[in-house]
């Protein structure tokens, strides 16, 4: 059994709870997972050229190149460099408290292939604390020494009301109701390329304040760098505590995550041909031309 401090700045392992609201005839679900790796894992795509507005960040993504092939153990991370990938690990019996089941507050998750859910039998509510009410997960141990995390309740987001528009020239608007936990902060991913493979990105951290504006230059600038269909935005309303075991930091984030779409000027998106109008085709990225 390992035991000491690794480096807080490594992150080696994650136990989230995510709340996704309904959609549609989709109803609203908590789901819980967790692992927990001997190392940090490797990042194949890096995110650099960074351009900061405020509390938002534009950045376009590079895929390194190894010319020597990383083989299935490793990840190409930096051009000609190799990452090995970690191992799963066991931390043992993991009892989980302040997430409310149907029958109680409290279960225990065993390690399953190395993952963590919570066991058969166990429905949890949509849901499963009140805002800012304490939720704690313990680790007996087995890999590492025994460790503790604890986290907060977090109010669900719901959709807004409205369509999200984006349009050159023109700044983003993104509103949602506010909570009353000061310890939640909200984080915000709008890619509106990906299903042609992402030019860019723009991700923003705010406080729970209700708003956020994304200024119309950094829109400009994602909308130059190419569009797909049906663009998205991702906004995570989200509490995260942290332990540090011998190999680095583990986290537990309770979150609530709502996708929206987001309408771009000009831009048509697709399943098929009979999404677009005459004399244009579907295109690979899924948008009309």
């Amino acid at each position: 059994m390992l035991s000491g401090e690794g480096d807080p700045n490594t992150l080696v392992g994650t136990f989230q709870v995510k709340l996704s609201p309904a959609n549609g005839a989709t109803a609203a679900t908590t789901a819980v997972f967790g692992k927990v790796y001997d190392g940090e894992t490797p990042q194949t795509v890096v995110w650099e050229d960074p351009e900061i507005d405020g509390e938002c960040t534009l950045t376009t993504p590079r895929v390194p190149f190894c010319s020597t092939p990383c083989g299935g153990s490793a990840a190409c991370v930096e051009d000609n460099t190799c990452q090995p990938y970690p191992a799963a690990r066991s931390v043992g019996a993991v009892s989980v408290s302040g997430l409310h089941a149907a029958s109680a507050s409290s279960f225990v998750m065993n390690p399953i292939v190395n993952s963590y859910q919570p066991p058969a039998g166990v429905t949890l509510a949509y849901p499963p604390f009140s805002e800012g009410e304490l939720i704690t997960f313990s680790a007996a141990g087995s890999y590492f020494a025994p460790f503790s995390l604890q986290s907060q309740g977090v109010l669900p987001l719901t959709p807004a009301s409205g369509a999200i528009n984006l349009r050159r020239g023109d700044p983003m608007e993104l509103r949602w109701s506010a909570g009353a936990n000061p310890a939640a902060t909200i984080h915000v991913k709008l890619d509106i390329s990906h299903h042609g493979g992402t030019k860019g990105q723009i991700e923003c951290d705010t406080s729970d304040s209700g708003s956020l504006t994304i200024s119309a230059a950094l829109v400009a600038k994602l909308i130059d760098l190419g569009v797909a269909g049906y663009p998205s935005v991702i906004v995570t309303r989200h509490v995260t505590g942290s332990t540090v075991v011998a190999a680095g930091r583990v986290d537990l984030e309770v979150a609530s995550v709502l996708e929206q779409s987001v309408s771009v000027e000009g831009l048509a998106s697709c399943t098929s041909k009979a999404d677009c109008a005459a004399g244009q085709s579907c295109r690979s990225d899924l948008s009309c031309g």
